[in-house]
């Protein structure tokens, strides 16, 4: 009994290593595979400038908080930030798994738990936002131009994003600075459905560059190079 129980072991464990393996090769390989490639060239007078934006893990699509198309201050409220300033000009919308965004402020505060809900996609999810001023390009901030037409397909969504898309419910007493907040929002994080992959697909809802799939930010940035 105790030989065909370490068997087994052996053969699980072997099947979680393999199983990851072939996880992270997949998400190398997929990630480089460019979709929407042809991407028109737009001159300025007649585009939408977006951001896309990193902190080294995450990706953020960044968007003007007023245009013609979209005015997101009565949905998004800078009265639901601390600082209250409304003297911005961007806004940035990152998904990604609840219990992560507010009970994770550092990764020392992990708990296997809310990992394992994440990971297997049993959990609820949030939208964090953020205001900016100005945004500074670089490595890990790429501006693209999108036209009317495309930005209104990512408005869409991100709007569609939410859980009530056209009254955000607000995560009332959750921040991680003084001019962000938290908002419900739909659908589960997993390891084949994460923050970049959310960001990912609205890249590709807007009809610009993005990567067949990726979990990981270096699979979106890795096309705007």
């Amino acid at each position: 009994m105790l030989k065909k129980t370490f068997k087994m072991a052996g053969w699980t464990l072997l099947g979680i290593i393999t199983f990851l393996v072939l996880y992270l090769i997949a998400v190398y390989l997929i990630s480089k595979i460019t979709v929407n490639s042809d991407v028109a060239q737009l001159d300025e007078k007649d585009a939408i400038p977006i951001y896309i934006l990193s902190n080294g893990v995450h990706t953020d699509i960044v968007v003007p908080i007023k245009n013609e198309i979209k005015d997101w201050r009565n949905e998004i409220q800078f009265a639901h930030t601390q600082s209250k300033d409304s003297l911005m000009n961007f806004i940035a919308f990152g998904w990604g798994d609840k219990g992560f965004y507010l009970d994770t402020p550092e990764w020392s505060d992990l708990k296997a738990s809310t990992a394992l809900k994440a990971a297997f996609g049993v959990s609820s999810s949030a939208m964090h936002t953020t205001f900016f001023k100005q945004l500074k390009e670089g490595e890990d901030c790429k501006r693209i131009l999108v036209s009317k037409e495309n930005y209104q397909k990512l408005i869409t969504y991100i709007s569609n994003s939410f859980s009530n898309p056209t009254n955000p419910e607000w995560l009332e007493g959750h921040s991680y600075g003084k001019k962000d907040a938290f908002y419900e929002a739909k659908g589960s994080y997993s390891l084949f459905y994460t923050c970049n992959t959310w960001a990912n697909s609205a890249l590709k809802a807007a009809n610009q560059k993005a990567s067949l799939w990726t979990v990981y930010d270096k699979g979106i940035f890795c096309h705007y190079q």
